[in-house]
This record gives structure tokens, C-alpha cells and sequence, in this order.
């Protein structure tokens, strides 16, 4: 079955769009269940990871989070999820941009005129705060922006970035559901071998690179992995044999690896061997 890949403005009513789907289908939505494995993996309490992203951390907060490892294993955990047959949708995390080349994944983005969506978060929250509504909608906002532009390269509001694009000032939330749950009926749209072997390549080079950047001995390393039917292909340039040696154990350590074919180059062995030969 296909999965939804969710993106939605705060007062949209993706939120609710992203349950009905999920009911349709008698399948879950997947968001909060990110955070806890994505802290414990940084060593972060959840409040932390939660702020960061939501763009309220402050200046030591955000000193503290490795982006590079939030990248890594976000992307760990959603090809985790995507492989789950329970999931139907997984909103937010970036999982748009992420899963793009995924035939079986239909990106849906979810949206309201701002003016519509203020008012909805003033209903919501029971405040006749307008400032404070706008501000959080604001911060909110930005702080997606900055993390896709960061990890992606992309604009996500772009609408060449989705399969389909809803407004719910005019839609309802169950006309938007049937919406999506037609585009998940049509034939373009479901499984087969190649994208399934397709997720299953790239959800191996996913758990190799966390596997190795929650390892010490390859943490800061630079290492290039790609996966190919359980063969894992290391490349790139290392300071030491040893640590080339370490990255071989880690990723023959990754669940699913059958095979580790290492072509890291050792930095000091090269330089040794152009002296000699100089």
C-alpha cells in the first residue's frame, strides 16, 4: 500500500487530515513517535529535540544539537517507519524531500490562508491574542524553513515538491481525506519490487551511516556508503587504517548487511607511500 509523506501549516487542519487517512485505512500516522528514538540516539532529553525543532531552542541549545547527526538519524528513523507495514502517513520530519524519489510515497502538502489559520489557532487555544497566535504561526514557519532549506536545499511550500497540493479554506477535512485516499487507490502509486528493493537499499545506507556516526571510533569520519542488495560498498578517504578497519565492523554489525566491499583509502598510507615513491 502506498504511504502518505505529510507536510502542513499550523492551522491548517493537516493534523486532522493526517488521522482521517490514517482511520480510512486502519493504519497510524507517525510524528511524535519520531522524537524519542531520534533523543535517545543524540543523547538529548525529547523537551530538546522538540524545542530545536519547532525553533525555540535557545543559543546553547542550539550550540548543542549536531544538525549533521539529527539529519542522519531522522532520516534513520523514517525509512524505519516507511518500512512498517502499520504506517500510513509520516508528517513532517523532513519525509517529503526525503522519500522524493520513492514511487510509492504520494506527497501531500496541506494549506490555508494565513488569515483562515489565525483565526483557527485563536479558536483552538481560546485567546484573543492576535500577536501571539501570528508569532507562534511565524516562528513555526521559519523554523521549517530553515531545516528544509538546510538538509534538502529546497523551498517547502514550493508546490513541485508534492503529488498534491490542498487547501482546506474551501475543503473540508473528509473531502480532503477522499482526495488523498484516491490518489492512494490508483495503480501509479503502489508497491512493487523495485521500489520496495529501492527502500530497502536506502534504508540499509541509512542505518550503516547512523550506525557509524553513534560510534566513536567513525563519529567525524567522511565515509560515502552505499547499499545494494545486503553488499555494502564504503568509500572515501580515512586518516588511519584503523579506522577504516572500525568502519568495516560497524557496518558488518548493521542488521540486513550481508557483505562489506571497503574502499576507503587510508590518508597516512598514501602519504606514506608517496613519500617512498618521491
Amino acid at each position: 500500500m502506498p504511504l502518505i509523506a505529510m507536510t502542513r501549516e499550523m492551522g491548517s487542519l493537516g493534523k486532522d487530515v493526517a488521522a482521517g487517512i490514517a482511520g480510512r485505512v486502519n493504519k497510524k500516522v507517525v510524528y511524535h513517535e519520531i522524537i524519542e528514538p531520534l533523543a535517545n540516539k543524540m543523547r538529548l532529553r525529547k523537551s530538546h529535540v522538540e524545542r530545536f525543532l519547532e525553533g525555540k531552542s535557545g543559543i546553547w541549545e542550539r550550540l548543542t544539537t549536531d544538525r549533521t547527526s539529527l539529519s542522519i538519524f531522522t532520516a534513520d528513523e523514517t525509512f524505519r517507519f516507511l518500512r512498517d507495514d502499520s504506517t500510513a502517513v509520516i508528517r513532517g520530519w523532513g519525509a517529503v524531500h526525503l522519500l522524493r524519489n520513492i514511487p510509492h510515497v504520494i506527497r501531500v502538502r496541506i494549506c490555508a490562508p494565513f488569515e483562515t489559520r489565525v483565526g483557527r489557532m485563536m479558536e483552538r487555544l481560546s485567546t484573543d491574542n492576535r500577536e501571539t497566535v501570528e508569532n507562534e504561526i511565524h516562528l513555526s514557519e521559519e523554523a521549517h524553513s530553515a531545516i528544509t532549506k538546510r538538509h534538502f536545499g529546497v523551498n517547502w511550500k514550493d508546490p513541485e515538491n508534492y503529488d498534491l497540493v490542498l487547501c482546506t479554506e474551501r475543503l473540508s477535512v473528509d473531502e480532503c481525506v477522499d482526495e488523498v485516499v484516491g490518489m492512494m487507490n490508483r495503480p501509479r502509486f503502489q508497491e512493487t519490487p523495485d521500489s520496495i528493493r529501492l527502500v530497502t537499499n536506502l534504508a540499509l545506507e541509512w542505518a550503516v551511516r547512523s550506525a557509524m556516526r553513534r560510534d566513536a571510533r567513525t563519529a567525524e569520519v567522511g565515509i560515502t556508503v552505499r547499499c545494494l542488495d545486503g553488499v555494502v560498498r564504503l568509500e572515501g578517504v580515512v586518516d588511519t587504517a584503523d579506522e577504516a578497519i572500525a568502519a568495516s565492523e560497524i557496518a558488518a554489525a548493521v542488521g540486513g548487511v550481508k557483505e562489506v566491499d571497503n574502499q576507503l583509502r587510508s590518508a597516512a598510507a598514501a602519504a606514506s607511500r608517496y613519500r617512498r615513491e618521491g
